[in-house]
């Protein structure tokens, strides 16, 4: 037997060795149960794969995120192969890796009920204790389909192979540009077939290197995504390096159910979507209503000391606008279906409010002395989601962007990015947000318009103004609009859940689909950029965001309800009324519960509503003008004058106290 030579790489350390033909990568990179595959010249393969001369092998940690994938995917088939034990009839969908776990899709004579799932899950159980091996085997097209004659879904993705359909859907998972492969699942002791797919792979070597898995839940899923294609089962799993990493995401998980934005949101009755009104169309009850007009209304303070004018513009427009600014071009799809007014004219109800903002700025000659130019609008736009997408508030159909726009000249371009990434990230710090990275999108080179030029010209501005803000600066190639590059602010919330908040962008297009025109110092005409900003993204969707953050707990400056007065007996109901009203004077939310609930009940019901200060009293509370204050935490201050108690609310209320 000749020896080959491989190159080793391992964090930033290079080794050559010479080794002999037929040695597998395991035995190349060691007997370390963290490494569940290699890297091998750029391309993952298993541990089986047998290195050639002149290979570069590189170890894939289980850890690692596409070691995570092999992990969850090797999972899927496991899950698989269960399923198929357990109700031989199943066909086999695709079962690909997604965040955080794994799902695989079945046709079956009926829905998977939890039962079946726990079925499924103690199968899976057997077979990785078995620890059956992942082997892997190239076959040609007519041997693929002869060996799967009865899985009518691989068929076709036989069909699909090196197809750019294939991206996107999780069938690439399956098949790819490169050749057809099997695995098989293999007897740990005879060797014995027990089960196969059609997969690219790599997986794990065997079912018992899966540390620890779990099946979370089931759905109904379209074959490949497509509504003209039957429905499926899916069944919804995930899979962790640990019992203990396994463990930590459940309780996350749990912590994320409770703090659900549309659970909060009935339980404090903030907001509903009524059926009657439609998907993604929320409406806001009063105390929601509440906690909006303050979010809306400290914003608009802040717009206004930064030099902000604001604008309003109409829900609807002819469809010639969108035309002219090229929505309808790259963003028909999102858009809802026009309306025919005026003898067959096409209207749109808007989903943004940028080309009307660019007719204000046009309405009327502008000078350089002018600029920049600042204009803000919360203005409500609609977009039609596909019905599988809307979620709650954080995915809707019709909202609220806070949007401005900045009119400014080339030379200003650079001030106005870094004084409005400041702002952006000040005012988010004063809703209680405070962990944050930015994320740069640059040109998809499909879906563009304008020159190669000014797209480098645009996106090097926004890097550097990034790079001002002493944050992690994260590259999104490829995830721009078609008018100009982005920057997202990134913010992590109190559970490490990560939001895309206010979003910045740079637009030499839209000056020029519009024709806007300043007057320079020299009196020639020139172009004005424009900057693109939303701070929020949407009212409802930061309002959704920060009800999370807060589990439904705001700080008292938000809170719906900022004190609540609960008398010991009806004796005490008017006393507390008086210092309501007293209360309300300094504009603080102030209710007295008059209910015939005793005390305690009161206190239980103030604590589920998640009001900041309960205001107790009683005799002594009244023959001392003070009160008691029991606080959120469930700490409590006793026979506070009553003027102080109302200073301790206001001063926490005016500093924004995370109280």
């Amino acid at each position: 037997m000749s020896d080959v030579r491989v190159i080793i790489h391992r964090d930033s350390e290079r080794e050559e060795r010479l080794v002999t033909t037929g040695t597998t990568a395991a035995e190349l990179l060691g007997a370390d149960r963290t490494v569940v595959a290699a890297r091998v010249n750029g391309a993952l393969k298993d541990l089986a794969y047998e290195p050639a001369d002149g290979d570069e092998v590189e170890p894939v940690a289980i850890s690692s995120p596409d070691g995570l994938d092999i992990l969850r995917h090797s999972t899927a088939h496991v899950m698989a192969q269960a399923v198929q034990e357990l109700f031989p009839e199943a066909r086999l969908g695709i079962g690909p890796p997604v965040k955080d776990g794994f799902y695989y899709d079945f046709d079956v004579e009926r829905p998977f009920t939890p039962d079946d799932l726990k079925a499924v899950e103690k199968k899976m159980q057997e077979i990785v204790k078995r620890g059956q091996r992942f082997s892997r085997r190239a076959v040609t097209e007519e041997e693929a389909r002869a060996e799967l004659a009865g899985e009518p879904y691989k068929l076709e993705l036989i069909g699909l192979k090196g197809s750019a359909a294939t991206a996107g859907e999780g069938a690439d998972v399956e098949v790819g540009a490169g050749e057809l492969t099997i695995y098989d699942n293999l007897d740990a002791k005879t060797g014995a077939l027990c089960w196969k797919d059609l997969c690219r792979g790599p997986h794990l070597p065997t079912t018992r290197t899966i540390p620890a898995f779990k099946l979370m839940r089931n759905a109904a899923a379209y074959w490949r995504g497509s509504e003209k294609n039957p429905m499926l089962q899916r069944i919804y799993g995930t899979a962790w390096p640990s019992k203990d990493e396994l463990k930590a995401h459940l309780e996350f998980l749990a912590e994320a159910e409770k703090r659900d934005h549309r659970k909060l949101g009935t339980e404090l009755d903030l907001f509903s979507i009524p059926e009657e009104i439609g998907s993604g169309l929320a409406v806001f009850h009063p105390k929601g209503g509440v906690v909006r007009r303050v979010m809306e209304d400290y914003s608009r303070k802040r717009h206004e000391e930064s030099g902000y004018e604001f604008v309003y513009t109409p829900h609807a427009t002819k469809g010639s606008l969108f035309e002219k600014s090229g929505h309808l071009d790259w963003y028909a799809d999102g858009m809802y279906p026009p309306m025919q007014l005026d003898e067959g004219q096409d209207y749109y109800l808007k989903p943004m409010n940028c080309p009307m903002h660019h007719l204000i700025f046009d309405a009327r000659g502008r000078s350089y002395r002018e600029l920049p130019l600042r204009f803000f609008e919360f203005g409500t736009v609609y977009r039609y989601e596909k019905s599988g997408v809307v979620h709650g508030l954080t995915r809707a159909r019709g909202f609220t962007q806070d949007d401005a726009h900045i009119y400014c000249t080339r030379e200003q371009m650079a001030a106005e990015l870094d004084s409005l990434l400041t702002f952006v990230l000040g005012l988010l710090r004063d809703y209680g947000l405070e962990d944050f990275y930015l994320e740069l999108s640059t040109k998809d080179p499909e879906k563009f318009v304008g020159s190669d030029e000014v797209w480098e010209e645009s996106t090097e501005a926004l890097r550097q103004a990034a790079g001002k803000q002493g944050l992690e600066l994260v590259m999104d190639p490829a995830g721009a609009a078609f008018y100009g590059p982005k920057i997202s602010v990134q913010a992590r919330d109190a559970i490490g859940r990560t939001w895309q908040m206010s979003t910045i962008q740079v637009d030499f297009n839209m000056p020029e689909r519009f024709d806007l025109q300043y007057t320079a110092a020299d009196g020639t005409r020139q172009r004005p950029v424009v900057l693109h900003r939303a701070l929020f993204g949407s009212i409802e969707r930061f309002f959704a965001v920060l009800l999370e953050h807060y589990a439904g707990a705001f700080p008292a400056w938000l809170a719906p309800v900022q004190a609540v007065g609960i008398p010991i007996g009806d004796a005490h109901v008017p006393y507390l009324q008086e210092v309501a009203e007293e209360a309300r004077k300094q504009g603080l939310r102030f209710e007295v519960d008059a209910s015939s609930d005793r005390m305690q009940k009161k206190i239980r019901n103030a604590q589920r509503q998640k009001i900041p200060f309960m205001v107790i009293a009683g005799d002594e509370d009244m023959a001392a003008g003070a009160v008691s204050f029991r606080y959120r935490d469930g700490s409590q201050k006793n026979g506070i004058p009553r003027e102080e108690a109302l200073r301790e609310i206001a001063d926490a209320v005016a500093g924004r106290a995370q109280v």
